[in-house]
């Protein structure tokens, strides 16, 4: 447990699973198993809502549907939530994943009172010459609405598919050359500035979503 820097979403977070490890000093609120468990909870809970959030408006997206001001309160929050699960006692994990819950029910009402559209889940689906199935989806999360009706299915997120295009240089060349064409690169992800961070060790100036 002697991470000290995991800024992802709540459904990527590596938290904490074991109470001890050896070789690293676990948080506080790793100290008795009756502490985990209710710590654990507390996570887990927060957890939930947060892959609720991003079935609904697509992973990472949401903070940026919202003013700029809301998002920085997100943000620090998230700062704050990762600090306690990592650092701090059952206490700090208690009260800041309840003020992630909220900061993320803030966030959800502000996006849809600015009109933002949710995600719609999409399956494509293609037969290959063995005659499997390969379903195509954004991501896993849209890999639910999949339906194998009894056939072989093989479901590949986007994800995996770049990956695999990745792995494959020359399949991807000579789907870039062609005549007339220049393929450029397009920035289609906006930064996360907690990645800039070193660690979540150190305090943060207030406290958001009181």
């Amino acid at each position: 447990m002697a991470k000290s820097k995991n800024f992802q979403s709540s459904t990527d977070r590596q938290k904490p699973t074991s109470i001890v490890r050896s070789g690293t000093a676990a948080p506080q609120w790793h100290i008795t198993p009756g502490t985990f468990i209710a710590g654990q909870e507390e996570v887990d809970s927060l957890d939930l809502v947060a892959i609720e959030m991003e079935r609904k408006w697509g992973s990472g997206r949401l903070r940026l549907l919202v003013p700029q001001d809301l998002r920085e309160k997100f943000d620090r929050q998230r700062y704050l939530t990762n600090q306690a699960i990592w650092h701090g006692g059952l206490e700090d994990v208690r009260q800041q994943c309840r003020r992630m819950v909220s900061a993320w029910r803030a966030l959800d009402r502000a996006a849809e009172a600015a009109g933002g559209k949710v995600v719609e889940p999409v399956v494509w689906e293609v037969t290959g010459k063995s005659g499997a199935v390969y379903a195509l989806v954004r991501s896993f999360d849209d890999a639910r609405l999949v339906q194998p009706d009894g056939r072989q299915v093989v479901v590949y997120s986007l994800d995996e598919i770049a990956t695999l295009l990745d792995g494959y240089p020359e399949i991807a060349k000579a789907k870039a050359v062609f005549p007339g064409a220049s393929v450029e690169y397009v920035r289609r992800h906006v930064g996360d500035p907690l990645d800039a961070l070193p660690d979540s060790l150190a305090p943060i100036d207030e406290l958001p979503f009181d």
